[in-house]
């Protein structure tokens, strides 16, 4: 997991738009065609939306002469069978065969294949929903059920549609075991993330069990041993266990990571104490019970809220297309538009709104724990504000492969693809543990200090500070200290300066400016200008890093 870069993708969108040029778009085989592209990105999972079979058919409404489907696909019919779909002609039974061969092409690029899962609820709706199967099998031990004097005629909805699996029922957590162990050993994939994983965490009762028997099962079990378990570690009726979810393996999506640097990035003074704990593992959600920073999966956006280019662009959510009245989806974004809500041709908001996003890039890649990045936000993809796109299966959800090719998205993606390939320089070697502030490399360089623009005066107690900087000393031993960087990170409106620690023996390189432009806004550390000053004046809302470069024997930098 500390080597884990993690892709969100839907595999419907991925290729689906005419601009993909494959000979399958929306396919299992359209997707093997792009497998290149995201080889070249440098992640090394892709966490896939929901491919079990699903009623993509389902029609919700019409909405100004378009069709409103089950795009995301989170509702489930068939729990062993690959999404129908997503098959070139799923009559000839292709299901299987095309599915495989997606996943051995992408193990073949050194990606594993990561599914979405929903256990918490089926498609079956609530009492006035459809019987596909539980329902007519046995439907008091698959859901929870109430009603006055003891009908039982109604669903307790714990996730917000319309039932609730019953999951730690000794048959519901037998097919769940059943479930994923055909999709390890049968089809070959590498972990799960489990939708509203918090409901797998409810007895019989309802109520949450500190040792439930559906989460230790799969935390156990020989066949899922070296399987990635991720959960979403909430529900829609108000259980929130970040820090607190069952199992010692399982992570979790990190939403309190997702805020804190959301608040950061978009210039929220005093919050600089809580972020320091979140880029560096959330040590105080996770140590407490012997846990490392791989269980905090980092993320910043997922597919049900902003893209990270609309969280740069849009300060209200445009949901109108959904027909709902822009009633659904969430109202507080923690987003800031740059001076201008949606599109524009004001260059500066623009030039901003790109700053924005290759900051919340460093953070992200820059934390320790586990990144996910949602799969679009590379190339600045847009929803043009819409924070809920579950049922737009068009042009607002697919990726457009022209847009990929244009010079802004160019510039963004090598933005992304080196901040991973420094991701491997100078974090990987701490092995996802936490940081020790008592260890020193050979140089004198600690594994951990914090700083503000002043040296060792990270002013925690400040409630204006917007300014946080650290210096991360490599004190691996097959390493010589090589890999020391010293980030200073400005969301101030105004520029900073900097102090910058030196250290006898180490010569510092500008490795990122965000504010810089392209390519020098990011470099490989041999092409790196060297930066011996004791300051550096910080661009507003922008991050630096620097890196050694420790002299070759003999002589030279």
């Amino acid at each position: 997991m500390a080597e884990t870069v993690i892709y969100e993708m839907h595999i419907g969108g991925f290729t689906k738009s005419p601009t993909s040029g494959v000979k399958n778009p929306g396919t299992f085989l359209g997707a093997i065609e792009k497998i290149p592209y995201l080889k070249s990105l440098g992640v090394t999972a892709v966490e896939l939306l929901p491919v079990f079979s699903f009623d993509c058919t389902d029609v919700f409404k019409e909405f100004e002469g378009q069709k409103l489907v089950n795009y995301w696909g989170y509702s489930t019919m068939g729990y062993f069978a690959p999404h129908q779909a997503y098959c070139t002609s799923p009559e000839s039974g292709c299901h299987v065969d095309e599915f495989r061969d997606m996943v051995k092409a992408f193990h073949k690029a050194g990606i594993e294949v990561i599914l979405d899962v929903v256990f918490n609820h089926t498609d079956e709706g609530n009492h006035q929903g459809p019987t596909f199967s539980f329902k007519g099998f046995d439907n008091s031990t698959y859901y929870y059920l109430t009603g006055q004097n003891g009908s039982k005629e109604f669903y307790y909805d714990y996730t917000g549609c319309g039932n609730t699996f019953n999951c730690n029922h000794p048959i519901g957590e037998k097919l769940i075991l059943d479930c994923l162990r055909y999709w390890v050993q049968e089809m070959h994939v590498d972990g799960f993330r489990f939708d509203e994983g918090s409901v797998l965490t409810r007895g019989e009762d309802g109520s949450p069990l500190p040792h439930p028997p559906v989460i230790w099962s799969i935390e156990l079990d020989d066949v899922l041993g070296s399987s990635k378990v991720i959960a979403e570690a909430w529900d829609a009726a108000g259980l929130y266990q970040i820090g607190y979810f069952p199992g010692a393996r399982w992570a979790e999506w990190n939403g309190k990571y997702r805020d804190a640097i959301r608040r950061f990035v978009k210039g929220d003074p005093g919050v600089i104490g809580e972020v320091a704990s979140r880029i560096t593992g959330s040590a105080d959600l996770y140590q407490w019970q012997h846990e490392d920073p791989v269980n905090s999966v980092n993320f910043i956006t997922a597919h049900d809220g902003f893209t990270l280019y609309d969280l740069c662009a849009y300060n209200e959510k445009r949901n109108w297309a959904n027909g709902e009245g822009n009633n659904d989806g969430i109202s507080d974004n923690l987003s800031w538009n740059c001076g201008a809500e949606g599109e524009t041709s004001d260059q500066f908001v623009n030039d901003l709104r790109k700053r924005q996003v290759k900051n919340f890039a460093c953070m992200l890649m820059l934390s320790m724990g586990v990144p996910m990045i949602v799969g679009g936000d590379e190339f600045m993809r847009s929803q043009k504000g819409n924070n809920n796109t579950y049922c737009q299966d068009n042009e607002l959800n697919w990726y457009d492969w022209e847009k990929i090719g244009s010079a802004d998205s160019q510039e963004m993606i090598r933005f992304w693809h080196l901040l991973m390939q420094k991701r491997e320089d100078y974090i990987l070697h701490f092995k996802g543990k936490f940081f020790t502030a008592d260890k020193q490399n050979r140089y004198g360089v600690s594994e951990i200090s914090w700083h503000g623009p002043q040296l060792n005066q990270p002013n925690w107690q400040d409630p204006n500070a917007c300014c946080l900087a650290v210096t991360l000393g490599d004190v691996a031993e097959d390493t010589d200290g090589l890999a020391n960087v010293h980030v200073m990170m400005n969301m101030h409106w105004e520029a900073v300066e900097f102090e910058v620690p030196n250290f006898a023996g180490l010569t510092w390189r500008r490795t990122i400016d965000t504010a810089q432009p392209s390519p020098m806004d990011i470099l490989p550390l041999e092409d790196a200008p060297i930066f011996t000053n004791d300051s550096y004046l910080v661009t507003a809302r922008s991050i630096v890093a620097l890196t050694t470069r420790v002299p070759a024997p003999g002589g030279g930098a």
